[in-house]
């Protein structure tokens, strides 16, 4: 759900341009809303939110609403969200929401926990790899105060938005395989790891390799559940990774991947070698 389709300047005043809210159209520009009596804190949402080329990803957040007692957020026509935005805060910045407003549990009179959640559909390109990375949060609120939601005398709606409550990283899913020459190599002799670091393209619907990234080669015992990094491999002009290794001990190779600011860290599913 968009509360807000535009925060524009009209006649050097603040005016909502369109709002998208349950039973609402496109509204009327005319007249100034108040600035509603109602601030945002304490703002939770992941840490990082992995989107890949097809599948909706939802991603939780809450915070807390607080308000002026005249401000009524049990109201049908009161609504309130969180929403993510790229750069900085302005009306033509890339930004992410809901399908529907938070729901507001109230604490007192005046404060409420508000929850809800944002969804992305990366198959409408939204958001596009070029806004990969950090994230900042938003959040608003908006009361109709019993106005005809299609038309509205603006001067009697009242609206407020605050940024930079908090961050997120939006990243491109990523994928990492490994592969091996031979599954039984005599004690001390080499043998041939490959693997691919990929990751996905919201542009078109697809992965793609990561180039020119380091990239782990580790070993883990038969027997043990710890991974040790035996060298670092950087991937080619097309994701693709391919390095000797010298088998010593039966067990398990896999290539690992710590991840950057737009890409999370990978690991891939560990192949057996035994030593013969």
């Amino acid at each position: 759900m968009r509360i807000r389709a535009t925060v524009a300047a009209v006649s050097g005043a603040l005016a909502i341009s369109a709002l998208a809210v349950p039973a609402a159209q496109a509204v009327g520009d005319s007249g100034t809303p108040y600035t509603l009596n109602a601030s945002f804190s304490n703002v939770s949402i992941a840490k990082a939110i992995k989107v890949g080329t097809t599948n909706e990803v939802s991603v939780s957040y809450s915070y807390t609403l607080t308000h002026g007692s005249t401000v009524n957020i049990a109201a049908k026509d009161f609504y309130t969200d969180a929403f993510l935005y790229h750069g900085s805060y302005s009306d033509t910045a890339p930004e992410l929401y809901g399908d529907n407003p938070a729901t507001c549990t109230a604490t007192s009179s005046t404060t409420a926990t508000c929850k809800g959640s944002i969804n992305i559909y990366p198959t409408d390109a939204d958001p596009k790899i070029a806004d990969a990375g950090t994230w900042n949060v938003a959040a608003e609120a908006v009361a109709f105060n019993g106005q005809d939601q299609q038309n509205p005398d603006m001067s009697k709606v009242g609206y407020k938005d605050q940024s930079g409550l908090g961050t997120s990283l939006v990243q491109r899913y990523s994928k990492l395989t490994t592969t091996v020459s031979s599954t039984s190599v005599y004690k001390g002799k080499t043998f041939t790891a490959s693997g691919k670091l990929s990751r996905a393209n919201w542009d078109d619907n697809l992965y793609h390799g990561y180039t020119n990234q380091p990239v782990k080669l580790q070993f883990r015992k038969a027997g043990t559940t710890t991974y040790t990094t035996i060298k670092t491999v950087y991937t080619d002009s097309y994701g693709n990774l391919k390095t000797t290794a010298t088998a010593n001990y039966s067990g398990y190779w896999r290539y690992s991947f710590a991840g950057t600011t737009t890409t999370p860290a990978v690991s891939a599913t560990g192949v057996y070698v035994g030593v013969k």
